[in-house]
């Protein structure tokens, strides 16, 4: 996957970002991984001084004096198309970490598409996924790029969960219910207020994402077993997860019943919020949001003062390392299918299985460890990619490909219960 006329394996776009900080970090821990054991990387942002300082920064964290002078930096701007072409020329694979994507994305994908660069990001936007999917993927399989949206820990968890939970079934699994529980130490933890600005765009314009979902003219996917319910499998109080899994988990869902007649696995995502303190406070947060969002004068309150609408949840200075370092996640997938022999148009789901998904701290350790994987993934397996390019989802990027192991290997383990 690379050629002579492009330099770099990666380049991170936004690598002076709170996230791209942490993304270049992962890819000079990995190098060794890279095609024939070698990688060849960039950084890119808008700021040169401001690329240097990150790479500084990696260097004093890793104790590798050598990134100050052996990684190139790239000057390019969303808004300068031409520094976008530019940098597109030059890699085989952009990892996009400029965010919200909804304002920033779209630019940076139409330059991957036209210089013929593969293009993954961390995006959480189902808006902008699944725009992106609509507006580009034709485009994107006439040039033979891979466009792989949400590959951090939105939503490669949850998706390669599903994937990894029908694989470990044995029969017809036919539905699944994640529940997503959070662990911090005793400094707590907190997210950086750039997802918190993703969420704010993204609540305050649902109604575009339903017309744009009009759009695909999508047949109903067919359900087999049971219709999904809400089942009540950990011990504390849960809310519909309202983040992109749900949405990116249906998308690959479609493509294997599309591309590889599979039987669709109904899936419902739910996150643990612990005991009764944290339900009061979290109502009356939702409610100050629900209410706040619908007018601008409210957006504006509510990006200004992240740390006080959210109870502390977003700030705008982000997790310190420490914070970072002791905090986790887990995902728990309880799934229902019918057993080898059994037949699935035949009475009710006779088979269960419960798997995990554990990791380090979700925004800044995880996602990282995500999306270079995932990088490493399409550098190093290209014949296990779909046939030909296209915009997708993690699961139908990924799933004929060793990305599970690999994840198995950073510190995101799967597990069968």
């Amino acid at each position: 996957m690379t050629s002579s006329n492009r330099p770099y394996h990666l380049v991170i776009f936004g690598a002076s970002g709170f996230t791209g900080q942490f993304v270049v970090e992962e890819v000079a821990r990995t190098v060794s991984e890279g095609p024939k054991g070698n990688l060849k990387w960039a950084v890119a942002g808008r700021s040169r001084q401001k690329l240097e300082k990150v790479l500084e920064q990696a260097a004093a964290v890793l104790s590798k004096s050598e990134l100050r002078s052996e990684v190139d930096i790239i000057v390019a701007d969303v808004e300068e198309p031409d520094s976008l072409a530019a940098m597109c020329k030059q890699a085989v694979i952009v990892l996009n970490c400029v965010g919200p994507y909804r304002f920033y994305g779209e630019p940076v994908v139409k330059a991957c598409v036209e210089n013929g660069a593969h293009h993954i990001d961390i995006s959480g936007e189902p808006q902008f996924l699944e725009g992106m999917q609509l507006n580009y993927s034709s485009q994107a399989a006439d040039k033979g790029v891979y466009i792989i949206g949400s590959c951090g820990f939105d939503s490669i968890p949850a998706d390669m969960g599903v994937l990894y939970t029908k694989d470990q079934f044995k029969g017809t699994l036919t539905a699944v219910e994640s529940f997503l529980t959070v662990g911090s130490g005793d400094d707590g933890g907190c997210i950086h207020d750039g997802t918190w600005q993703s969420a704010i765009y993204g609540f305050s314009d649902g109604q575009k994402l339903q017309s744009l979902r009009r759009k695909f003219n999508h047949k109903p996917l067919p359900s087999i077993g049971s219709k999904l319910k809400r089942s009540n499998e950990i011990q504390q109080y849960t809310v519909p997860f309202m983040g992109s899994d749900p949405s990116v988990v249906k998308r690959t869902q479609r493509f294997l019943v599309e591309e590889h007649q599979d039987k669709p696995v109904q899936y419902g995502a739910y996150a643990g919020i612990g005991g009764i303190g944290n339900i009061i406070k979290l109502m009356f947060a939702g409610m100050m949001f629900w209410v706040l969002v619908k007018f601008s004068f409210g957006r504006n309150l509510l990006i200004k003062h992240p740390e006080f609408f959210s109870f502390g949840f977003f700030s705008k200075a982000g997790p310190t390392r420490k914070q970072m370092d002791e905090s986790s996640f887990q995902f728990a997938f309880y799934g229902e299918g019918y057993t080898d022999g059994q037949d699935p148009s035949q009475g009710k789901p006779n088979g269960k299985i419960c798997t995990l998904v554990q990791g380090p701290e979700c925004g800044y350790v995880a996602t990282p460890i995500a999306i270079v994987q995932a990088a490493l993934t399409m550098l190093n397996e290209p014949t296990a990619l779909p046939k030909t390019g296209g915009v997708y989802t993690p699961g139908a990027a990924f799933a004929k490909t060793t990305l599970t192991d690999r994840l198995n290997k950073h510190g995101i383990k799967f597990s069968v219960v």
